[in-house]
């Protein structure tokens, strides 16, 4: 079973002025590991600092489209990662067919550069690969179908919801590929404030039951409150969530 983790993009603001005493806060949550987003800035600094907190690294976001790469893999190998995420694709790559077929191109370049590294990578969605259709259907699901069935997916549900379609009909669909979710609430809106996981309008307990198998990352882009407590009272939310058996582990 994966720990419960938290995306560090969601306490960028905190981490400026005390990366440690925020790692340190996180572990006193509850969490158990964390995925970076920066770790390219300095992969030896953060590897020790999580080491001191006691967490692990579940994955990484890295800029893996753009001449970045090397760099972010090997960053992602100092810091204990076996999994690194494309956080985005532009979004017109996604408006038809060609530029799906584009996205699915770079995306398996990078993939294929990954696994010289040993590690894997998966592709982390926003709401325009779900909100533009290809065919019929979501972007997004066209891009899985081009992608080499070694490349997975980190489903962010909130983003999901807030390109029309239902989060766990979605995760229905996409299956094993699914490895990561995004698991965040608030409005379901482009520039909404997030909430707390559970204080929302996102279905999170039909996503995680669509998706049991999942390693489960909470991220807040940004929250109207206080950051630290959304994401303590969201671990409070998730492990009740498991605690009275309403979504499994």
């Amino acid at each position: 079973m994966s720990p419960l983790a938290v995306q560090l993009y969601s306490v960028r603001e905190e981490a400026a002025t005390g990366r440690p005493a925020v790692l340190r806060a996180i572990a006193e949550m509850g969490y158990g590991a964390v995925e970076p987003y920066d770790a390219h800035l300095d992969p030896e600094g953060l590897r020790d600092e999580l080491a001191e907190a006691g967490l692990t690294v579940c994955s990484v976001h890295a800029p893996l489209l753009d001449e970045g790469r090397a760099a972010a893999l090997a960053a992602a190998v100092t810091v204990g990662a076996d999994t690194v995420i494309v956080p985005a694709a532009p979004g017109e790559w996604f408006a038809d067919r060609e530029g799906v077929e584009l996205a699915a191109a770079r995306i398996g370049e990078a993939a294929r550069e990954a696994a010289d590294h040993g590690l894997r990578l998966g592709y982390h969605n926003h709401w325009w690969e779900l909100e533009q259709r290809v065919d019929g259907r979501p972007a997004l699901e066209v891009l899985a179908d081009l992608l080499d069935p070694s490349v997975l997916l980190e489903v962010d549900i909130y983003w999901a919801a807030t390109g029309g379609v239902d989060p766990a009909e979605l995760l229905a669909r996409l299956g094993t590929r699914v490895s990561h979710l995004h698991v965040k609430d608030g409005p379901a809106t482009r520039e909404g404030p997030m909430t707390a996981v559970g204080a929302g309008r996102v279905p999170v307990v039909e996503a995680l039951r669509a998706a049991p198998d999942a390693v489960r990352i909470v991220e807040l882009d940004h929250c109207a409150g206080d950051m630290l407590r959304a994401l303590a009272d969201s671990h409070a939310y998730l492990t009740d969530l498991v605690a009275t058996g309403r979504v499994s582990r």
